[in-house]
């Protein structure tokens, strides 16, 4: 097999020479280390002809207050609850929770193929603004890193209750990524069992850690410094890449410069870095196709188990499905779902156009 160091596309070999191997042309699989799955690059497929489903997201025109928007300051909720009148973030447990902490015991038992086991947790829902018509990417510093602030503490809260062992942070963005409300907001599910994504991850650093004596991904991230190819974004204390292995056409992951195995270990330095990078690829992420751009964001950090947790490496991952254009989307069908993922965009193809792309928002564009 050819080993390739660098994936920048080389020179074209005469006609008639042997052709070698060139990721940027030719149909590879990558490895995902935190997962230890493959992901099929099919870089030639970048060509054909789509007549598929056409997305239309929609541009930022929406109000700063909604009367009919169940999370803006005043408004009601459902159940009769009414959100007061917050000013800054505002945080409370969804009303339509899937997880709760009174949940009964029990357990299904039929032999090792039928079982199951009751959960237990906590959801809850941040607000990131009172101002119904921004973004991560339409917020000040000040105020993102005060989202992050608010994310520290929930992680903090929920992760000391005796029966929390995983506290997820996440975001849904845009209609098509499942979010029923466009107001600036995340959530968060704490669960009493480690999700299998989250676990997969452990596992694989852990065994990095066992193996080599480091942690996976600060080695990861000495590859990525080295070779330059995959970075979107960085400042002091945070970078933003699209990782080696990226299934979703323009997906990235935002990791801390400096090992910390939660988001409650980063210092005011670094979460001011936080709020920074957000901003900055988020506004990347609408300025791709002038567009509002749909996502969905995930924190990784280490359980709340009361255990050491030295092999993790606190990130986030961020997953936009949009493939061609605005108006194209990627699914996960097919070979996909019975086989592995698989894309067509290359990692450094994708990573070289969000790094192209302005930090000035399209919107505050001066024509």
């Amino acid at each position: 097999m050819e080993r390739v160091k660098s994936l920048r596309p080389e020179k074209q070999p005469a006609i008639g020479a042997t052709i070698v191997f060139d990721p940027v042309q030719h149909a590879h699989r990558r490895l995902n280390p935190l997962t230890r799955e493959w992901v099929l690059v099919s870089p030639h497929r970048t060509q054909r002809p789509w007549q598929g489903q056409l997305e239309r997201p929609a541009l930022e025109t929406r109000p700063r207050y909604d009367p009919a928007c169940y999370l803006c300051p005043g408004n009601e909720r459902a159940g009769r609850h009414r959100n007061p009148r917050y000013t800054g973030t505002f945080v409370f447990d969804n009303d339509f929770a899937a997880l709760l902490p009174d949940s009964p015991s029990g357990v299904i038992d039929h032999g090792a193929l039928v079982q199951a086991r009751s959960a237990r947790g906590v959801c809850r829902v941040v607000c990131f603004s009172p101002d119904h018509s921004l973004t991560l990417a339409r917020m000040s510093p000040d105020a993102v890193r005060r989202v992050v602030g608010v994310w520290i503490d929930q992680y903090r809260e929920l992760g000391e209750k005796p029966f929390i062992r995983h506290v997820q942070i996440f975001e849904n963005r845009g209609e098509m990524m499942g979010a029923s409300n466009p107001h600036p907001h995340c959530q968060i599910w704490a669960d009493e069992a480690i999700p299998n994504e989250p676990l997969k991850e452990q596992s694989s650093q852990m065994n990095h850690l066992t193996g080599h004596g480091r942690c996976l991904l600060c080695d990861y991230l000495d590859i990525e410094e080295r070779l330059d190819e995959r970075a979107v974004c960085r400042n002091d204390h945070f970078i933003a890449l699209v990782p080696f292995w990226a299934t979703w056409p323009f997906e990235t992951l935002v990791v801390s410069r400096r090992h910390a195995e939660s988001i409650d270990g980063l210092n005011d330095a670094e979460q001011r870095g936080l709020a920074d990078i957000l901003i900055r690829l988020t506004t990347r992420y609408d300025n791709l196709f002038d567009a509002s751009f749909p996502y969905t964001m995930g924190l990784h950090q280490k359980p709340t188990d009361g255990r050491l947790h030295p092999e993790w490496h606190m990130h986030m991952h961020f997953y936009p499905p949009l493939l061609r254009s605005a108006k194209i989307r990627k699914f996960m069908v097919g070979y996909e779902m019975l086989g592995s993922p698989q894309r067509d965009l290359t990692p450094e193809q994708a990573a070289a156009r969000l790094r192209e792309l302005p930090e000035t928002h399209y919107l505050d564009r001066v024509e």
